[in-house]
Order: structure tokens, then C-alpha cells, then sequence
């Protein structure tokens, strides 16, 4: 039999492996950025997204809100570090108007880290509940970063899809949903 923590460990370093590719993925972008001098028709949605995940994630690996979570917190740290400069290349190149989009973007996420740190170390005094509590905001920016690249697509398309989502799942569920529970409940 196979010790937990090992399997843990083995998907853990999987994990960062697979990541760390993820956050290689956009060298090819950021060369041609530079060698263009210029963002082109880029947008910087997906490395803004990028780093608050990465931060929100780096703040759930640290020993006060989960234990033992070291994977977590380094192939986190190293994201947060390398979509920063990501960031930054995109802004030196970047316009007046999508500076300022970065800027405003980049401050919100440094009020809402910051807000969700002090709360939850004031208020919540065990790791226990500060993971219940940062756990679910790390999925929902974790779906927000690999959401992040479709923003260069028409909004109808991800409205469309959000749509079609909505209707497959209605459908899944249809016949699950006791209707005569529902009206005697209301």
C-alpha cells in the first residue's frame, strides 16, 4: 500500500510541473512584444487574472490558513513573480489607455488581496476556517484565469457558451428536481 502523503506529494509535484508549463506558455507572446516594441493586437487580461490567482493561491499555501503546502506555495510564488513581469513588459509597450486599464486592474487586486488577508487573520483565528474561506476564492479566480483569454472574443460568444452551459446542465438535471417539493415548501 502506498503512503497518502506520497500520492500526495507525486500529484503535488505533477501539478507544479504541469504549471510551471502554463506559465512558460506565453514566452513566445512576450518575444514578439519585444521585438515589435509594441503589444499589437495582445490584450493583458489573462497575466492580470494570472496574478491574483497566484496570489490568492500563495496566501492559501501559507502555514496560517492550510499546512504542508509547500508545492502550493512555490509554484505559486514563481507564477506570481513571472506574470508580474509579464505584466510589466506589456505595460512598457503598451498605450496610455491600456496602462491605465493595467494600473486600475493591478491596484483592485492589491486592495482586494489585502482586504481578504487582514479580514481573515482578524477575524478568523484557526487555519481551519480561513481555508474554508480562501479555498472556494482560489477556484473562483482559478476559473476566472483560464476564463481570461476568451475575453479577446466577441461577448456574445461568452454569452453564447454561458448559455449553452446553462441549458446542458438544465437538461442533466431535469428529471433529478423534485418539482412537488419545491411548490410544498413555498
Amino acid at each position: 500500500m502506498v503512503d497518502p502523503g506520497t500520492i500526495r506529494t507525486v500529484v503535488g509535484v505533477i501539478g507544479n510541473v504541469i504549471s510551471f508549463c502554463l506559465f512558460m506558455s506565453p514566452i513566445p507572446t512576450f518575444i514578439s512584444i519585444w521585438k515589435s516594441k509594441s503589444v499589437q493586437n495582445f490584450k493583458p487580461d489573462p497575466y492580470i487574472a494570472t496574478i491574483l490567482n497566484c496570489a490568492m493561491w500563495s496566501f492559501y499555501g501559507m502555514p496560517f490558513v492550510t499546512e504542508d503546502n509547500t508545492l502550493v506555495v512555490t509554484i505559486n510564488g514563481f507564477g506570481f513573480f513571472l506574470e508580474m513581469f509579464y505584466t510589466l513588459i506589456f505595460f512598457i509597450y503598451s498605450t496610455w489607455s491600456k496602462r491605465r486599464k493595467i494600473l486600475l486592474i493591478f491596484l483592485g487586486e492589491i486592495v482586494f488581496l489585502a482586504l481578504v488577508v487582514i479580514l481573515l487573520m482578524t477575524f478568523l483565528h484557526s487555519a481551519k476556517q480561513r481555508k474554508v474561506i480562501v479555498g472556494p476564492i482560489c477556484i473562483v479566480f482559478n476559473i476566472l484565469m483560464y476564463f481570461a483569454p476568451l475575453t479577446v472574443m466577441i461577448p456574445n460568444s461568452i454569452g453564447a457558451v454561458s448559455g449553452l452551459t446553462q441549458l446542458v446542465l438544465y437538461a442533466m438535471y431535469y428529471k433529478t428536481t423534485n418539482w412537488d417539493e419545491e411548490i410544498e415548501q413555498v
